[in-house]
C-alpha cells in the first residue's frame, strides 16, 4: 500500500556522499543550537531560583522540568555549570580591591546573565 504511495523513484532511499555530508552538517548544527539553547535556558533558570535554591539544584530541576532525556541532560548540565564556572574563576582571579581580606558570598557568585541569550540572538549571523 505504502509502495504506491511513495514511490521509490521520488523518495530515495540512498542519499548521495554530498548530500549525506550535508545533512549531517545541517544535524550537527541543529543539535548544538538545542544544547546551546538548553544551556541559556538552564542558566537564566538558575538566576531566577538563586535565592530559593543553589545553582546545581536549580540545573537539575530545569532538567527533569523540561524532560532532557540523557546524554543530552548531561551536555547540558556539564556546559551550563562549565558556565558558572567561568564566571567565578573570573571572579577570584580578579580581585577589585587587594586591601580586600575576605570575600562575601555575593563576590563568590557568578554575575547573572538574565539578558545574554538575547544579546546572542541578536548578533547571530545566518549563513
Amino acid at each position: 500500500m505504502f509502495g504506491r504511495l511513495f514511490p521509490e523513484s521520488i523518495f530515495p532511499r540512498k542519499l548521495s556522499p554530498s548530500a549525506e555530508r550535508r545533512l549531517r552538517l545541517a544535524q550537527a548544527r541543529a543539535e548544538e543550537s538545542v544544547v546551546r539553547t538548553h544551556v541559556d535556558n538552564a542558566l537564566m533558570f538558575v538566576d531566577t531560583l538563586a535565592e530559593e535554591m543553589s545553582f546545581d539544584r536549580a540545573i537539575d530541576t530545569y532538567i527533569r522540568v523540561m524532560g532532557i532525556p540523557e546524554p543530552l541532560a548531561s551536555t547540558v548540565a556539564t556546559r551550563a555549570l562549565v558556565a558558572l564556572g567561568q564566571d567565578l574563576v573570573a571572579t577570584r582571579r580578579h580581585p577589585r580591591d587587594s586591601d580586600q581580606v575576605a570575600a562575601s558570598d555575593d563576590e563568590l557568585r557568578p554575575r547573572l546573565r538574565l539578558n545574554d541569550a538575547e544579546n546572542r540572538q541578536r548578533s547571530v549571523r545566518r549563513a
